[in-house]
């Protein structure tokens, strides 16, 4: 078995701050598998940092009229603050403009380029004449051609997962001019995926990676299957880490290609800030390398670096890659551009006292197999009813039993009984049990064997009442406390991967695991020593773990959601400007009738259009409508609407559509069809 493990976060874009959908699908089940890694006595490298190039932020910059440098400097530091008030213990987060990231990428990719591991090629790449820019990754918008999603980056199409080419987009779009971009030839390198296919066969669908989660296996194995092209590792910018060989004035390394390398260059300046050899964790076969990341990153974890890793020759290959789904917020994805996002520092500026509260929530409703979702009643729920009324409660129980009866101090226990001998070998089984959950990487499943521990202790005191014995057998009710006491004992120390803030101030009132402290229990002590907290020793003051969260802290953040929705849309809402003038013998020409909506269907593999079947008095036509977000089809059957119907016919998605149906908005900003005021009239109206 492994004793030294590398274990990597996804580096988070320094666009915007975290939020919870990050810690949920990365750093919260990164982070309980590093300290519990640390608590098993092995060598622990968890590194992480602020991915600081790639178009995401040079588009805030222009949105913000700042310089990219500028964006990367102030969310870095929110972002590494944030994490730590909020106990991610990584050993180093670093960021991708740092020296020693640009040194450590450009030797990468100089011993690729040295070794004749890319194909150099000039190819026709989308164009903005007007931004007078190549359009690479978010630059460009469009239909992916997999899935049909109209919201599709040049990229990755985050809807399916499709890694893409920009020229593989459909009716491709600027995203910084709104233009339909033209094709210009440009000359990039290219990492030559299809040359490392049998190796990434082998290796993967042939070799011991079955044991990946099904998703992270299911979505490689689908990649492979497909066959494997060339990918671009150069972009036409001026902002990230130049290309370092000559005749690529104007190009930077691809984000893609110098983000994971990241994770190489926070280790080498962590290892030379502790004084250690950063290699043996990236080039020793006894060290076992695992990403956290989310399910839109797995092709770039699972292919394309394993695929640089191997041209390079001297790096290990990832272990595992544990990448989670998508976590929604209230019923609804979440959405940074759409301020639809709970958000880490405000959170902590909310609840300052309750890190661990939300690391339980999000742990207990982990999307590890599905997207999942997060509501402030479940994350209420889980605080009231488990956190503070079986968890804190066993506690609370214990501690001021201990002190109104013994002065604090552990008395020495008597004959055991049969369920005192149960309970003491239940608790001793609980390390194991939760240490394989989270080898497997099921963190919610290990988060409820810790709260079963806790339920147990629960159980033992409300069968034994040691509140009514003490008034006939106060021998017996030390022999209970010291039992109950070893629970909270092996709580305190099996409890501080999943809830730190909360392990350590049970810690402090058991009076347990400081350093000047006589008792320091390991991860394997839990499972190996007949006791914890030994008799005669003396433990601090009752103090709750948890309270309770009212119902009007609730409110408040769902008001607050509602807020940020309506200002999203008040600051999106875009006022068209008055078209040309025409003339009234042109508006004369328009034919508009009232029309019966007989038939609604939406339109296969696009996510705005209805097929429409209209009876307009003269006829019954075929319409297609850009409206499929607004209404359900069986809403509008039998609705009579207004239509254009002198309109020239339009192929759209091989349906020609054969007018037009008239809307606007309302005050609410919300589709509404344009009614006539006479709703039984089939003629033409007039104009006047």
């Amino acid at each position: 078995m492994s004793k030294r493990y590398t274990i990597t976060a996804a580096l988070p874009y320094t666009n915007g701050p975290i939020h919870i959908g990050h810690l949920a699908g990365v750093y919260v089940p990164a982070d309980i598998y590093a300290r519990f890694k640390r608590l098993t006595g092995k060598d622990v490298a968890f590194i992480c940092g602020s991915d600081e190039h790639g178009v995401p932020i040079t588009i805030k910059a222009k949105k913000e009229g700042v310089t990219p440098q500028d964006i990367v400097d102030k969310y870095h530091a929110i972002i590494k603050q944030s994490f730590l008030d909020f106990g991610i213990s990584f050993d180093n987060y670093s960021r991708t403009s740092a020296k020693i990231h640009h040194d450590t990428a450009s030797e990468f990719f100089t011993t690729l380029y040295n070794k004749n591991e890319f194909v150099e090629e000039t190819t026709e790449q989308l164009y903005d004449a007007d931004a007078n820019q190549f359009l690479a990754d978010r630059f460009v918008t469009g239909t992916c051609p997999k899935c049909g999603n109209e919201e599709a980056y040049g990229d990755q199409c985050e809807s399916c997962g499709t890694s893409l080419n920009a020229t593989d987009l459909i009716n491709p779009k600027s995203a910084i001019t709104g233009n339909v971009p033209s094709l210009k030839e440009t000359k990039h390198w290219f990492l030559p995926l299809n040359k490392h296919e049998s190796f990434l066969r082998e290796w993967i669908l042939k070799g011991h990676k079955k044991d990946w989660k099904p998703n992270v296996y299911g979505q490689v194995k689908s990649w492979i299957d497909d066959g494997l092209r060339p990918r671009a590792v150069t972009r036409d910018l001026d902002w990230g880490i130049p290309v370092p060989v000559k005749g690529a004035e104007g190009k930077v390394l691809y984000v893609w290609f110098d983000a994971p390398i990241g994770y190489i260059s926070a280790t080498k300046e962590w290892a030379e800030r502790v004084g250690k050899d950063w290699e043996p964790y990236w080039k020793d076969d006894n060290t076992k390398l695992v990403h956290f990341i989310g399910k839109d990153n797995i092709v770039f974890h699972c292919i394309i670096f394993p695929a640089m890793l191997k041209a390079e020759g001297s790096y290990i290959l990832p272990d595992n890659v544990p990448a989670n789904e998508f976590l929604n917020l209230e019923g609804k994805k979440l959405s940074t551009s759409k301020n639809w996002a709970v958000w880490l520092p405000e959170y902590l500026q909310d609840f300052p006292d309750k890190q661990d509260v939300l690391r339980y929530a999000l742990t207990a409703n982990a999307p590890e197999t599905k997207d999942n979702d997060f509501t402030w009643k479940d994350f209420q729920a889980r605080n009231n009813n488990e956190l503070v009324a079986i968890f804190g409660n066993f506690i609370n129980r214990v501690v001021v039993l201990t002190n109104k009866y013994y002065d604090g101090t552990i008395p020495a226990p008597n004959t055991f009984s049969e369920i005192d001998e149960e309970t003491l070998a239940a608790v001793k089984a609980y390390p194991s049990v939760i240490s394989s959950s989270i080898e497997r990487y099921r963190f919610r499943e290990a988060s409820q064997e810790l709260m079963n521990l806790a339920r147990l202790g629960n159980k033992y005191l409300a069968d034994e009442e040691p509140w009514k014995l003490i008034k006939t057998d106060e021998e017996r009710v030390k022999t209970i406390m010291y039992v109950a006491l070893q629970i909270a004992s092996a709580l305190a120390t099996l409890s501080e991967p999943f809830l730190p803030f909360t392990s350590t101030k049970l810690k402090t009132i058991l009076n347990i695991g400081s350093a000047d402290s006589s008792i320091n229990n390991s991860w394997e002590d839990i499972s190996t020593k007949n006791e914890f907290i030994a008799a005669g020793h003396a433990i601090g003051k009752a103090e709750l773990l948890f309270s309770k969260i009212e119902d009007c802290e609730i409110e408040a953040q769902l008001e607050k959601l509602e807020a940020s929705k309506k200002a999203n849309e008040a600051a999106n809402k875009v006022v068209e400007p008055q078209k040309e003038i025409v003339s009234f013998d042109d508006f004369t020409k328009l034919d508009l009738r009232v029309g019966t909506i007989l038939e609604a269907e939406k339109m296969p593999k696009a996510k705005k259009l209805l097929v429409l079947k209209v009876d307009t008095g003269i006829d019954v036509r075929t319409i297609v409508s850009g409206i499929a977000e607004s209404f359900k089809p069986e809403e509008i059957i039998g609705k009579q609407v207004t239509v254009l119907v002198n309109l020239a016919p339009r192929a759209l998605r091989g349906v020609t559509s054969e007018g037009m149906i008239l809307m606007t908005e309302n005050a609410e900003g919300k589709l509404v069809f344009v009614n006539p005021d006479d709703t039984n009239a089939t003629n033409g109206l007039q104009i006047s």
